[in-house]
């Protein structure tokens, strides 16, 4: 269980660093109101990943035959070589990313919690980190309510940089105002290039907890 726990709460972090999530924020922490707008979007962005989470958890994962140890190591490898795959491909549109990151950004003077739920129903479909999670999560043959508990675990890992974009934005004054306007600059220059490397970032993972399964064959 607890080799588990920290598979889960590692994908949420490493998929935390979102560009989708956290390029908005940042852009909401330089408005008026922000620090409303901020827990708007974020609980928009807990509520809806944590929802879609238990959705396909419960429901069509939950369906499919329970694999045995070794058929687990081999899903979590595959995943791994998968999200490998993804994320030469999000290498290479990396331009294309830039733009749609440009998009989100536009749309921050909109409702900050349907702003948060809805970048989320656009990413779910595609959100094959969280995938990887789900899959590990449903192959482990725990009950429903420990499934449901390592899935908020998941999503509160997944909100952590919103909280701290909050925390900074309500309390750290006009020093905290330059550290998000340095950080904004920053996730513009490198976000087309940092969500792959995330992303390889998990998918590694994957392959070396796949791989010590089936060579320990535990």
């Amino acid at each position: 269980m607890l080799g588990l726990t920290l598979l889960v709460l590692s994908i949420g972090v490493a998929d935390s660093l979102n560009p989708s999530t956290v390029g908005p924020a940042l852009y909401i922490a330089l408005r008026e109101d922000a620090t409303r707008r901020l827990a708007g979007f974020t609980a928009g962005v807990f509520g809806v990943y944590l929802l879609g989470g238990i959705a396909l958890a419960l429901g069509p994962a939950r369906a499919l035959p329970h694999p045995g140890h070794h058929t687990r190591h081999l899903l979590e490898a595959g995943l791994g070589g998968g999200l490998v795959l993804f994320a030469a491909a999000m290498w290479l549109a990396r331009e294309r990313v830039a733009r749609h990151l440009a998009r989100e950004q536009d749309r921050v003077g909109q409702s900050s919690l349907l702003l948060g739920a809805g970048i989320m129903l656009i990413e779910l479909p595609t959100s094959f980190p969280y995938f990887a999670a789900i899959a590990a999560i449903v192959a482990s043959r725990r009950s429903a309510l420990t499934e449901i508990a390592l899935l908020v675990l998941f999503n509160v890992a997944f909100i952590a940089p919103l909280v701290a974009i909050l925390v900074l934005r309500s309390f750290a004054g006009e020093r905290g105002m330059r550290s998000l306007r340095a950080a904004r600059a920053w996730v513009n220059r490198h976000a087309p290039v940092l969500l792959p490397l995330l992303i390889l970032v998990i998918a590694v993972a994957l392959l070396l907890v796949g791989g010590l399964g089936l060579a320990t064959g535990r």
